[in-house]
C-alpha cells in the first residue's frame, strides 16, 4: 500500500476492524519509512450484472426489483420480511456466485419462484403469473395442478 506521504511502498497493519456495516475492513496502517500513519478500507470487488429482459434490452441487476416483486406475490400472506430478505440474499447469492456477468429475467424468476414454492404456494403462484405472464385460466389452472401433483 502506498503511503499517502512520502509515497513510500512498504507499510504494516497496525489494527483491523470491520466497518459498521461489515461490508468493508478498516485497516490502520503505518509507513516503514516515515512512520506516519494512516487509514485503509479494504472491500470485495463485485462483477457488475447485466439483466437481460425479456424484450433483450439490457439494464444492471437490481435487488430491489425482486423485492418489490416478492412484496406484491406475498401481500395479504403470512410470509415474512425476513423470509422475502433471505430469498433476495440467496437469489443474489446464486447470482455472483455464477460468475456470469449477464443474467435472464427468466433465470432470476425460475430461482425466486423455486425459493416461493417452498415458502407459500399461493404468493409462489401470485408470482408465477406475473412471471411465466399467464394467457387464460387455462395456464393458471396447469401451474396450480404442477403443485398439487408435487405436494
Amino acid at each position: 500500500m502506498k503511503c499517502p506521504f512520502c509515497g513510500c511502498l512498504e507499510s504494516k497493519v497496525i489494527d483491523s476492524r470491520p466497518t459498521d456495516d461489515e461490508e468493508k475492513i478498516r485497516r490502520r496502517r503505518e509507513c516503514i519509512s516515515c512512520a506516519k500513519r494512516f487509514t485503509t478500507f479494504e472491500a470485495i470487488e463485485t462483477i457488475p450484472l447485466v439483466v437481460i429482459k425479456k424484450d433483450k434490452t439490457r439494464e444492471p441487476f437490481s435487488k430491489d426489483k425482486i423485492m418489490k416483486g416478492l412484496i406484491r406475490a406475498c401481500e395479504k400472506r403470512p410470509v415474512s420480511v425476513a423470509d422475502m430478505e433471505k430469498i433476495v440474499g440467496d437469489v443474489e447469492a446464486v447470482l455472483f456466485n455464477s460468475l456470469e456477468k449477464e443474467i435472464t429475467t427468466e433465470y432470476i424468476g425460475e430461482l425466486v419462484m423455486e425459493a416461493l414454492k417452498h415458502i407459500d404456494e399461493v404468493a409462489y403462484v401470485r408470482y408465477a403469473s406475473v412471471h411465466r405472464q399467464f394467457k387464460d385460466i387455462n395456464s393458471l389452472y396447469e401451474e396450480v395442478a404442477k403443485l398439487l401433483k408435487k405436494g
